[in-house]
């Protein structure tokens, strides 16, 4: 029983999962998300004195 398992997690280890880009990629998705809500967030900065 003890092989059975150990050849299991072997093989459990041994399958990876690939992604789907690079991860640059995702770091320059992550990047420019941030950006874009930093700039919507810019373009509300003076709702507040106006009323």
């Amino acid at each position: 029983m003890h092989a059975a398992l150990i050849s299991a997690a072997e093989q459990a280890a041994e399958h990876t999962t690939e992604l789907p880009f690079p991860p640059v990629v995702f770091g320059l998705g992550a990047f420019g998300g941030l950006i874009a809500m930093l700039l919507i967030t810019y373009a509300f900065r003076s709702v507040g004195t106006r009323h």
